[in-house]
């Protein structure tokens, strides 16, 4: 019988856009063995499985195929993707109604399906989904952790890139994130951002830049209006987060207890209410196995706390 033991599979619901791109990026970051791929259409999951495969003689062996939710069984990663794409001047909140009931399916089929695997949600409006996926995968006994979404490790990065672009810096070494919701509610996090440990202040300073409050706040807009603008130009989003959702599932399928701002139940913590939004979470093979309660300043726990009441107020209804 095959040692199968050092195995890592990921299942990727849903071959749109996002789907599509996660699975390329997976397949060159070689950071799963199995890669199975489903979608309502199966067809467009077998021709993704199709061209991916054509691919593995550059790459490297991996057992990349079309599946069904049988095949989740022993996935020790379910990232969800399915859904309406989000349209042109259409916020992630408007997508609520449509992808709720999504969501609560493909959690309940994966479960069913037998396995007990981390689930990762990605589809927008995505912390309310989180808190969708949660609310069904707890009651049929899998634990908190283990439902997580993607939250803001993109906007992060967004945050972090235009930063080294201000400054003229290697972009992996600036650290800034953003909490709260993944859309318009979301805060950069100004009080701890730093290059290499350096306060940003200073490396500023030392470029002849002021950071102030002109600055901060033309860049927490730029980094809000990134999705729209792409989306605008291109007709969606999908590359970065792509590349996003790789580096979440190596933290988890390398257990590498790594601090991501994904979208966690955050209820309770910093006042908010029952929602999930993204927090600095220690994430390794558990999923979600901590998070950090670091202090904000008065102003950025505020506009947290406000990000939450958004949340809560869409939800409203569903949850």
């Amino acid at each position: 019988m095959e040692d199968r033991s050092y195995a890592k599979k990921v299942a990727v619901i849903g071959m749109g856009n996002v789907g599509s791109a996660f699975a390329y990026a997976l397949m060159l970051r070689r950071l799963a063995t199995d890669i199975v791929l489903l979608d309502l259409d199966q067809r467009r999951a077998e021709g993704e499985a199709l061209d991916l495969k054509h691919g593995l003689p550059l790459v490297g062996p991996m057992n990349v195929y079309a599946g069904a939710y049988a095949d989740c069984a022993d996935a020790d990663l379910v990232v969800v993707t399915a859904g309406a794409n989000q349209k042109p001047g259409q916020t992630r909140l408007e997508l609520l109604k449509q992808n709720a009931g999504i969501a609560a399916d493909v959690v309940r089929r994966v479960l069913a399906a037998g396995g007990r695997p981390v689930f990762l949600m990605t589809t927008n409006p995505v912390d309310v989904l989180t808190r969708v996926a949660l609310d069904v995968a707890v009651p049929l006994g899998l634990p908190a952790g283990r439902v997580f979404g993607s939250g803001t490790v993109l906007d992060s990065s967004r945050f972090r890139h235009l930063i080294s672009r201000t400054i003229g810096a290697d972009p992996r070494g600036v650290h800034a994130s953003v909490l709260g919701e993944h859309g318009d509610s979301e805060v950069c996090v100004w009080s701890r951002a730093n290059v290499s440990g350096i306060p940003l202040a200073e490396v500023m300073r030392l470029r002849g830049l002021d950071l102030d409050a002109a600055f901060m706040e033309q860049m927490a807009l730029d980094v809000r209006r990134a999705a729209y603008t792409i989306i605008d130009r291109k007709g969606y989003t999908a590359t970065a987060i792509g590349v996003a959702l790789c580096r979440i599932v190596e933290a988890v399928l390398g257990d590498q207890k790594s601090i991501l701002t994904v979208s966690t139940d955050a209820e309770g913590r910093y006042g908010l209410p029952r929602v999930c939004l993204s927090l600095p979470c220690l994430v390794g093979a558990e999923g979600v196995e901590g998070v950090i309660d670091a202090p904000l300043e008065p102003e950025e726990e505020a506009a947290l706390k406000k990000s939450g009441d958004v949340l809560f107020e869409s939800a409203k209804g569903l949850l």
